[in-house]
């Protein structure tokens, strides 16, 4: 047993190590076509926060966070997903939003053209 110790620490090591390699398979996407070819027919997850959206080729998007309907507007503006939402009564402000694809099982979404939070969801 006092052996296991050290192979946890080289295993959280090793894991550590490899978490920039994924970040890295992100790729950004600046077209509105490529975007539109990802989420087609999709649902973008996140299950932490019980979200669940759709963003439709007509500008809308609908689901829900937490229990609660979103829904919103978006559109694409100068390589960025530009969105407009309403969590229940909540108003949340447009933003327009750096995306970047991990080939097709997940995107995340940088707030302020890429310059604030991401949230990755996953394609389903």
């Amino acid at each position: 047993m006092p052996r296991a110790l050290p192979a946890l620490g080289l295993i959280a090591f090793a894991l550590a190590a490899a978490a920039p390699a994924l970040a890295e398979d992100f790729e950004p996407v600046t077209e509105e076509d490529r975007f539109l070819q990802l989420i087609e027919g999709r649902e973008l997850r996140l299950a932490l926060f019980g979200i669940g959206l759709r963003v439709l080729p007509d500008g809308q998007i609908t689901g829900q966070a937490l229990g609660t309907p979103v829904t919103g507007q978006w559109s694409w503006k100068g390589g960025y997903f530009c969105r407009e939402l309403q969590w229940g009564a909540r108003p949340i402000p447009a933003n327009c939003q750096l995306v970047e694809a991990r080939g097709e099982e997940a995107m995340r979404f940088t707030v302020d053209r890429g310059a604030g939070q991401s949230a990755e969801f996953r394609l389903r």
